[in-house]
Order: structure tokens, then sequence, then C-alpha cells
């Protein structure tokens, strides 16, 4: 039997699921066997959190931001019905490795909270079932539909904030930003460590007000050990030409070295760790 992935409880219903003694998240939330859409998945190191990661690529992503360089993850038909089973015994093989680089695993997309269910049964047997370090790397918009018994199982949250001006917010991604702000109110709160991921893309999200607005934010939370100010690239663009989508960032440059280390003085002046 598979369960369907494409839609939400109520947050205070998602949050009341009870979790009993050696009872995962999927089987807490559905009582059946664990599935989901995974596009891929890869050994990364360096971008998907600390150390080496086993890194599992989710299908299917309600934005569609202008510069992705994966826009083959945006669509859940693009990915393959895999179990959990599969996924995590195919980390299984690599746990020694990881565990000697001080990595673990990352749960990644597309977006994975649009399959919260299989996010958090993968989540759960990382963690505990294998002994890995897990994060969790998420645009935060569908942050409600994470569970509190599926953040019991995260680590780490590599989130996303595009913008903070609205208008560019949506501009970039087609959806609104206060979601993602939310999500990260509740991380906050449950002291969950978090690394911010900035795009700073020219012409786009590189005003000075855009950054400090997304850096003076960041500072009032107390849980953002870590920012990466990511330089914009259009390695993506063959993607988008192959899936036969209009790339309209083609004439956007790439921000120059002194952007970029302008950029990270803003979230530094604000006593972050910008790297």
């Amino acid at each position: 039997m598979t369960v369907l992935f494409g839609t939400s409880l109520p947050v205070g219903h998602a949050n009341a699921i009870s979790v009993s003694a050696g009872q995962t998240p999927a089987a807490a939330a559905t009582q059946r066997p664990s599935e989901g859409t995974v596009h891929s998945w890869d050994l990364s190191t360096g971008v998907d959190g600390p150390g080496t990661r086993f890194v599992t690529f989710l299908s299917g992503c309600p934005l569609t931001c202008l510069y992705c360089h994966n826009p083959d993850t945006m669509r859940m038909r693009n990915g393959k019905r895999t179990s959990a089973d599969d996924v995590i015994a195919e980390a299984r093989k690599y746990t020694k490795f990881i565990s000697a680089s001080g990595g673990g695993a990352t749960i990644s997309g597309g977006e994975p909270l649009l399959q919260p269910v299989f996010a958090g049964e993968l989540l759960h047997r990382m963690k505990n079932d294998l002994g890995l370090h897990t994060a969790l790397d998420t645009s935060g918009f569908l942050g409600a539909r994470a569970t509190d018994a599926l953040l019991r199982d995260v680590d780490l949250v590599l989130l996303d904030i595009k913008s903070w001006d609205r208008e560019t917010y949506k501009k970039v991604t087609s959806r609104p930003l206060e979601p993602t702000l939310d999500f990260a109110r509740r991380l906050a709160d449950l002291g969950k460590e978090v690394h911010l991921r900035f795009v700073l893309v020219p012409g786009l999200t590189d005003a000075t007000e855009n950054i400090e607005g997304v850096a003076a934010f960041a500072a009032t939370l107390g849980n953002v050990s870590r920012v990466d100010v990511l330089p914009f690239h259009k390695l993506g663009e063959s993607k988008w030409e192959a899936l036969d989508m209009k790339f309209t960032l083609h004439d956007t440059p790439s921000p120059t070295a002194a952007q970029v280390a302008e950029a990270k003085a803003i979230f530094a002046a604000r006593g972050l760790n910008a790297v």
C-alpha cells in the first residue's frame, strides 16, 4: 500500500499527532508503509550541511524560483516512487564514511515538506536507525506541514529566505514570504539550529535595504549559527531549456566578489556568521 503526500493536515491537528515508543512518524500518521517520490540521491560535501552528506532529493516544489538550478525537481512526475526502506538501504552503505567525516544525512528537494510523512520517515530512520546527524533543506513555505514529531528528528534546518522585500520575494518564487517567516520563528521557539541561505542576484535581490531586512530578521531569532550568501549562477540554465521552460535570468550576471563581500558584511554587522 502507499500513502498520499500532496495533501496537508491542519496545523493544529498535524502537530497533535502522538508518536508512541518505537513508532516512526509515518506509522503514527498513516499506519501504512512509507513511500515517496524521489528525484535522486547523492553524496556531497560542504553545500548540504556539515561534513559529507547522504542527500536525498525529493520531487515536487510549490515554488518556481527564477534561479532554480534543479528545475527538474519542481515536478513530482519527474521522480520515482521509492520506499523508505530502499533509501535507508542505500544510505547504510556509506554510514561509516559519513560518520568519519563528521557528516550526516540531508533531506532536500524540490521541497521535502511537500511530502511531509515520507520526509519525516526518512529523517527519523536516518537519525535513529543509522545514527546520522540530520538536516532538512527547505524554503519554509510549507513549514506548517512539519509536525513536532518530524522536527524532533531534525538536527539542523537549512532555511532559504530569498528576499525581504515582499514584492521581490513573490517575483522570485511566485509565493508569499510570510509562511517562511512564521516557520523561522517556530524553529527559533523550538531552539532548532538554522543555517540561513540567501541567494545574491544582481538587479533582483541585491538592494542594500533588502539584504539588511533579511539580516535584521535573522539576528532576532537567536538560532541562526551560519548565513550562506550564495552568488547567483546560471549552471542550471540548460535544464530549463531541456524542460521547455523559459529561463528569464539569462542576461543577469553573477555578482562580483566585491558585491558578495558587501552582502556578507551586512549580515556580519548584525552579529551573524556570514560565509
